[in-house]
């Protein structure tokens, strides 16, 4: 591809495979695809090739996992995500990006912390009332709309259900791509998703799919154990990254 280093289409293939593989089993691990994508194109495009990654995932991990969403929990979401999405649609006209990515940084570490401590403490934490319903939900929405950033939110809270290892990736599927579907028009309207940016991304597609059906024989065979304790660390991690 013209105007693209050996390097970066490295980098391009090895974004598209990361992706496949955080939709389908292990969440968080997108981050790492977004920070390797921005160092190798300009923001803007960055974004644009990356949603369009990023949606075809949420589709594959659909219909791989289809049958095991919480549809309940996600209705019950609703309310607090509009509400967080305006929100952070008010944060974002305030604030410089700088100051948005810190402050969620360390909201996001704070929230990982306590929720994590809760979860020694209380193997059954109640996080179906609606406050907390409220709290999760408004601050899920207010992070993706500022900072892309709504991940860690989501991941904190299903674990914190105590889904099981696929209706927490099929739960996580449908609700990102609600969110990520939401977003294609403004999106477009900014420019950053154009027949340049679809141009860019086709080649890799392909990627996406061989990391999603990798993500699933390791979902198959990853255990609870193991996985709640691999999601909490990359989630840490894609908090941290809003820091640097």
């Amino acid at each position: 591809m013209a105007g693209f280093t050996t390097g970066a289409l490295i980098v391009l293939g090895l974004c598209a495979f990361i992706v496949g593989i955080s939709k389908t089993a292990l969440p968080g691990a997108a981050t790492l695809a977004v920070a390797l994508l921005a160092a190798v194109m300009p923001a803007l495009q960055s974004t644009g090739v990356m949603l369009l990654m990023l949606l075809v995932g949420d589709v594959v991990a659909i219909v791989m996992y289809r049958k095991k969403a919480d549809w309940p929990t996600l209705v019950r979401l609703v309310p607090g995500v509009l509400l967080g999405l305006v929100i952070g649609a008010v944060f974002l006209h305030v604030a410089s990006d700088r100051v948005i990515r810190v402050s969620i940084g360390i909201i996001l570490l704070v929230l990982i912390a306590v929720t994590t401590f809760v979860l020694k403490r209380n193997d059954n934490p109640n996080v179906e009332g609606p406050w907390a319903r409220a709290f999760f939900g408004s601050l899920a929405g207010m992070t993706t709309m500022a900072a892309n950033a709504g991940g860690p939110v989501t991941t904190m809270y299903f674990l914190a259900a105590k889904f099981p290892v696929k209706t927490f990736l099929g739960t996580t599927a449908w609700f990102y791509f609600l969110v990520n579907l939401t977003k294609l028009p403004f999106a477009v309207a900014l420019g950053s998703v154009s027949g340049e940016s679809l141009r860019v991304a086709a080649p890799f597609l392909p990627l996406v799919l061989v990391g999603a059906l990798l993500g699933r024989l390791l979902a198959t065979h990853m255990s609870q154990k193991v996985f709640e304790p691999v999601v909490t660390v990359l989630t840490v991690i894609s908090a941290a990254y809003l820091l640097i």
